[in-house]
């Protein structure tokens, strides 16, 4: 098993790059958006650079996402784990942060870096003007390279949380009592982004699976979604 995430990508993109790793459904905007494996981890490495080049971090620093439920939660992880940055759960005295709309201007004015995501499909700019200094995700994204190779990788004794290292994070998370077999495809309106909802990520990854998370859940479309998607496990938050 892998200790590291950057040593979980390769062993997925080895093990099988075409299957969905990554679904995400807006009952609000009607958005459908789905990853490969291969499309995750291109994401992944992109916005690797971009924390790494153009924000300047390094192993052991720290960065808060402020992200809801969405795609883009399980991508910046992605990157942040294979930089071998420290995700933490309050954006006071954090390295890095990334917002979304709703609080961009409050983390604006803290005095570190910032990258905005409009949270529009396909991942594209902030149609209004945003605050000065902020990075916008959808601008600066596209011209990273496509792979990524950190140069001072993190090793299993690293924190990946606070107080959660690498090895700790990849052993068999488990999300709503572990109800996830191997290779299911979890169902859910949890936030990969948030400590509550971070296992609706880790646990499917470890365990060869996928999710769907769903924003703005429509109750009325749960149980056809559930059939339609094949999912084998629901977690509603």
């Amino acid at each position: 098993m892998a200790e590291t995430f950057p040593a979980l990508v390769s062993d997925l993109l080895r093990a099988d790059p075409g299957r969905p790793l990554v679904t995400f459904y807006d009952d609000e905007t009607g958005e459908r958006t789905e990853l490969s494996v291969a499309t995750w981890a291109n994401w992944v490495a992109k916005t690797s650079s971009l924390l790494v080049e153009e924000l300047d971090l390094s192993r052991g620093e720290t960065i808060h996402l402020d992200l809801p439920t969405h795609w883009l939660g399980p991508v910046f992880l992605g990157a942040a784990w294979t930089v071998g940055l420290v995700v933490v759960p309050e954006p006071d005295g954090a390295d890095a942060v990334v917002s979304g709309p709703e609080r961009l201007v409050e983390h604006a004015a803290r005095g570190v870096e910032v990258i905005g995501c409009a949270l529009l499909p396909l991942g594209v700019r902030f149609r209004d003007e945003i605050p000065a200094g902020v990075r916008d995700f959808g601008i600066e994204v596209w011209s990273q390279p496509d792979s990524f190779l950190p140069y001072d990788p993190p090793s299993a004794d690293d924190e990946a949380l606070p107080g959660v290292t690498h090895r700790e994070l990849l052993a068999a998370p488990t999300a709503s009592e572990g109800i996830l077999g191997d290779g299911g495809r979890l169902l859910t309106t949890a936030n990969p982004a948030s400590p509550s909802g971070l296992a609706s990520f880790t646990e499917p990854l470890v365990r060869g699976g996928s999710a769907v998370w769903v924003r703005h859940a429509d109750p009325g479309t749960w149980d056809g979604r559930y059939e339609a998607e094949r999912a084998t496990a629901a977690w509603l938050t």
